[in-house]
């Protein structure tokens, strides 16, 4: 009797060790891996702020971020629902939709080499590409959320409790460390690779077109494009902001509206042309469907009366810089000689789900 008893305590003895033992969480180390970013021949070294060092459990998170829908009030949009890899991460709609149905005002910016700006949006109203991403979170028209609502979505998803500890050594999802791991993912989507950047390397020849247009973009008697879009520094904007003179009212005050300065009222910020094959429609509020329109814009139609009006664009006064037909045509070639097809297909910038 005695010996059936102490078996029968000895089983569930056992029975409980196996039990607890199975009931042991894993364990998560944080312990991030540097991410080695990879820049093209010639691309300047890149920024990044000391508070927010490249991790590859820091950009694998972002990655997820980006293409998580749960970000939205309603959990169906992601930021890569108004940011398109085919179109270098663009909307190819003039105006996107938010998850009300509502349209915003300005046509959504292609997201490339945004560890080389000083400041986001059309208008330079964040500072910092971690600032810029607590926006489309909790604006109305956009995404329609709040960050409490959010953080609490993350934080009952055991896939994102590890992910965030691994990367960041934290218990607790936060809005801060969500923008932190987009902005890191966003720091490695260099694209550098078009046939403009392999003839500046030697390894081939643009066409004649190509090259044609090339030193019209050069040209101050030409289409006059590198004052505000120099390849000197590989990007092809120089971040500035400026007034293109597409109009003589400005419905949309820009840069002037978020820093109150008369003068500013009417600019926005100078885009990249990398990718412009592929971004379209074109300019701050998408009004232009292809780049036939933005070259014609440029050659024939500029507003000299438009107020604060670039000095940049010196032929203003004459309603643009006057090309012909085949000079148009040759500007558009090289412009699409910046397409850098392996950018807008590569894996590492897609959706891991």
């Amino acid at each position: 009797m005695h010996r059936l008893v102490l078996s029968a305590i000895v089983i569930i003895f056992l029975v409980g060790c196996k039990k607890d033992k199975s009931e042991v969480p894993t364990i998560w180390v944080h312990n991030p891996t540097p991410y080695s970013l990879d820049l093209p021949g010639g691309f300047p070294p890149m920024n990044i702020p000391s508070s927010n060092p490249l991790t590859v459990e820091g950009v694998e998170l972002g990655r997820h971020l980006f293409y998580e829908k749960r970000l939205s009030g309603t959990n169906t949009q992601s930021c890569a629902d108004c940011h398109f890899q085919f179109a270098a991460f663009s909307d190819t709609n003039r105006y996107s939709q938010g998850v009300t149905g509502a349209l915003g005002t300005r046509q959504a910016m292609v997201l490339q080499n945004l560890g080389y700006a000083n400041d986001f949006f059309w208008d330079g109203r964040a500072a910092t590409l971690e600032e810029q991403i607590f926006d489309p979170i909790t604006n109305p028209i956009e995404m329609n959320d709040t960050w409490e609502n959010v953080e609490n979505k993350l934080q009952s998803d055991t896939m994102y409790q590890r992910m965030f500890y691994e990367a960041f050594g934290v218990d607790q999802v936060d809005s801060v460390h969500v923008s932190k791991a987009i902005a890191q993912f966003l720091r490695t989507m260099v694209s550098g690779n078009s046939r403009w950047d392999k003839w500046t390397r030697f390894e081939l020849m643009l066409t004649p077109d190509e090259l044609a247009g090339y030193n019209l973009f050069q040209d101050l008697t030409g289409a006059d494009c590198f004052h505000c879009h120099p390849h000197s520094s590989k990007l092809f904007t120089d971040h500035s902001y400026s007034n293109n003179g597409m109009d003589l009212v400005h419905v949309d005050e820009g840069l002037g509206g978020v820093n109150g300065v008369s003068t500013d009222i009417g600019k926005f910020k100078v885009p990249t042309l990398r990718n412009i094959e592929y971004s379209a429609p074109y300019m701050h509020d998408g009004r232009f469907n292809t780049l036939d329109e933005v070259i014609d814009h440029y050659s024939d139609h500029i507003e000299a009366s438009s107020p604060n009006i670039s000095p940049l664009i010196e032929f203003a006064s004459t309603g643009g810089v006057a090309l012909t037909a085949t000079e148009k045509m040759q500007v558009k070639e090289f412009l699409k000689s910046l397409s850098d097809p392996e950018f807008i297909n590569n894996p590492a910038f897609s959706s891991p789900f």
